[in-house]
């Protein structure tokens, strides 16, 4: 019966493949997470933050933005961010404090505004964490 035991080993290698491939999965999820988490500001020093002026900085887009949105909240879209920010805050000292939904574009747009010399922007993460720091500060 070698076509038995031919299907036995088919089956065990893709039992094996599988696993491999969800532990990949589950890796590269925790791995996002906790990148995510580990650039955002935390909610103490974001407060401190909007003592002293900073803006907050909603890069989702303008639908997005329109449907709901952070009283406070000044609304750039990511891919518009690089041109639009100097209209809001041309000195680069000014704290910035970025909101998406999720917390990555925020991330990205952090990185940008960092690339450009602004040296006070932080990333609040997604909009509800965002939320929570914003009016916990009001």
């Amino acid at each position: 019966m070698p076509g038995m035991c031919e299907a036995r080993q088919i089956t065990r290698k893709l039992a094996r493949m599988n696993l491999a491939i969800w532990i990949v999965i589950v890796g590269a999820v925790i791995g996002y997470l906790l990148v995510k988490r580990l650039t955002q500001v935390s909610p103490a020093s974001a407060r401190e933050w909007l003592n002293k002026g900073a803006l907050v900085i909603d890069v989702r887009g303008e639908a997005e933005f329109q449907e709901r949105h952070l009283p406070s909240a000044i609304n750039i879209p990511l891919g518009r961010l690089g041109d639009e920010i100097a209209r809001f805050a041309p000195n680069k000292e000014q704290p910035l404090l970025l909101h998406c939904l999720s917390g990555a574009r925020s991330g990205m747009g952090t990185s940008t505004l960092k690339r450009m010399g602004y040296q006070h922007v932080f990333n609040l993460g997604s909009y509800g964490r965002a939320r929570k720091i914003v009016t916990a500060k009001e």
